[in-house]
């Protein structure tokens, strides 16, 4: 994740993916050193990736996750809108226990990482994106699980688009 946010590589974090390029940034740009999740650190000081809310009391886990699908709004002019061919509100479905802590969204913001789309229902934040790279983004649900070979998901497209463009103009700077 790093080595793409620096050097301009297109990236899609799916689910932990994202969780990851959240702390990250948190790590590296925030100069968190210790963020984590507490999937991985019970007992981080910087818990940018924590247990939701109504997980914590669960301790039968059996099928207690976040599943199914979530509507989710998307933030206007964002990668997210362009690659959802300009919708504003979608619903994706999940499968996950962990999410973005809120308590870190203004502080992750106003150093560049952008939150796109946000849970209508709980208020959480479903995608994340560097405005200032070519194509960053990350997002909590599956879409994997609204892709066919005939009908691939719009995400898919557009990184597999971003990654061709990349390509394209890595071999033109070689040969200049």
């Amino acid at each position: 994740m790093q080595y793409a946010r620096e050097n301009g590589i297109p990236f899609l974090g799916i689910c932990l993916g994202m969780q990851m390029a959240v702390i990250e940034y948190a790590r590296n740009i925030l100069g968190l050193t210790n963020a984590n999740s507490t999937e991985m650190d019970e007992n981080t000081p910087d818990p940018v990736i924590s247990l939701m809310e109504e997980q914590k009391t669960i301790t039968n886990k059996g099928g207690t996750m976040r599943l199914g699908a979530w509507d989710c709004k998307l933030v206007d002019g964002s990668l997210a809108q362009e690659v959802y061919q300009g919708a504003t509100d979608i619903s994706e479905r999940h499968r996950h226990r962990y999410e973005f802590n809120n308590d870190y969204k203004e502080q992750l913001e106003d150093a560049g990482l952008k939150s796109s789309g946000i849970n209508t229902a709980t208020g959480l934040v479903e995608i994340i994106e560097l405005p200032k790279h070519p194509w960053f983004i990350g997002v909590q649900y599956h879409p994997e699980y609204k892709s066919t070979v005939a009908n691939p998901h719009p995400l898919f497209v557009g990184f597999v688009q971003a990654a061709l463009k990349h390509k394209k103009q890595q071999t033109n700077a070689s040969l200049a």
